[in-house]
This record gives structure tokens, sequence and C-alpha cells, in this order.
């Protein structure tokens, strides 16, 4: 079996999100992440409610998102270090 080709495609669209994310911070510019958390959200949700089997085709497009948006949380760090401001790191 394979994924819905609109699944795949919303995990591009929501990977490119993190990424233009991680280009306006080092840009210095402020970036407002609750519509990319709600993307996400929503990705993992349809991913999470598929078969087995179709989900499994979706690893390295999954992978990527990760990758992604643990720099994205790392970019994030390193801006508020340089602003002194004092944030603890999302999960932890």
């Amino acid at each position: 079996m394979t994924c819905d080709p609109s699944t795949r495609e919303e995990l591009s669209k929501v990977s490119s999100l993190a990424l233009t994310a991680r280009r306006l911070i080092a840009s210095g510019k402020l970036v407002d992440l609750s519509a990319l958390e709600e993307r996400v959200r929503a990705v993992c949700e349809t991913i999470g409610s598929m078969p087995r089997e179709d989900g499994q085709d979706l690893i390295g497009d999954m992978e990527a998102l990760i990758g992604r948006l643990d720099q994205l949380e790392r970019d994030l760090q390193k801006r508020l270090a340089e602003s002194g401001d004092d944030v603890p790191s999302a999960g932890r």
C-alpha cells in the first residue's frame, strides 16, 4: 500500500514552512510559529490515523521534517541566547 499523495505534499509544505522560519530568524525577523505548530499537529494526526503500512512510506519525509524542526529549535535557542532572554527549551 502507499499513502495518499496529498499527505506527502502536506509534509513537504510543513517542512518548507520550517525552513522559511529558519531563514527569517537568521535574518533577525520575529516569527509567529503558531501556524507551523498547527500544521505539524494536523499532519501528525493524519499520519497517526493511517494504516501502519501507509505510514511506513512517509518515514523519510517525517525524519526530514523532524530534522528541520530540531534545527529550528536550535536556531531559536541561539537567537534567545544572543538577545539575553532566559527561556527554557520547549518540552524539557
